[in-house]
Parts: C-alpha cells; structure tokens; sequence
C-alpha cells in the first residue's frame, strides 16, 4: 500500500483516506490506496462537438437539421431536412455551439444536438 502525501491533481497535502481511496478536499479528486503512482492517468475530457448521431462536427461541414426548430422572436421555423452548408463552431456558453447562415431565414445558431452530419 503506498502511502500518498500529496494530491496528484493539484497537489494538496490536504488529502485524507477513505475506505480504500484517497479523497482531496481542495479539488475533489478521489484516487485508490491501491493505485500506483505511474497507472494513475489524467481524466481526459472530450471536448469535441458532436452530432445527434455521435459523429464529429469541424468548421466547414455541412449538416441537416432532425427537428422542425421555432426561432425566437420570429413566426419563422427551420423545417426538418433542412440543409445547412458551411457551418462555424463556436463556444456558445447557452449550447448554441454551431453559427450558420440559412436560406430564407439569414445568421443563425444551432444546438449541434438537433443536426445530423450530411
């Protein structure tokens, strides 16, 4: 059993065993007693964005919205099947992460959860 004095996420000496792991108050990070230090991997988050369907967006693709979508403020709808070239990824902090212009309708934002890659 090793016996860790410091976090290996943020390296507080704040740490505390419970049970078989060992808990850091500071960032949360739980990590086992059991665990070495050279198999303990940094959590890997995903950042890419992703269609309905699981499939990667990138600048430039071009997708197909799956759901008949209503636009704020406006009597307009996007209608299923509609196909949306060029699109931009942006960090939209409200999950509007794609920008894109549609035909009859101008500049808009999409959630990446209602397109699918065409």
């Amino acid at each position: 059993m090793t016996n860790e004095t410091h976090c290996p996420k943020c390296n507080s000496e704040n740490i505390y065993s419970d049970g078989s792991l060992w808990v850091c108050p500071e960032c949360g990070h739980e990590w086992s007693i059991f665990a070495e230090k050279s198999n303990q991997t940094e959590d890997v988050v995903d950042t890419a964005i992703r269609d309905a369907n699981g499939n990667v967006l990138a600048d430039g693709d071009s997708v197909t919205v799956i759901k008949e979508l209503k636009i704020k403020g406006s009597s307009s709808v996007v209608k299923v099947g509609t196909k949306v070239k060029n699109i931009r990824l942006v960090d939209g902090g409200d999950g509007h992460d794609i920008a894109c212009k549609i035909d009859g309708i101008g500049a808009i934002n999409l959630k990446s959860e209602f397109v699918k890659k065409a």
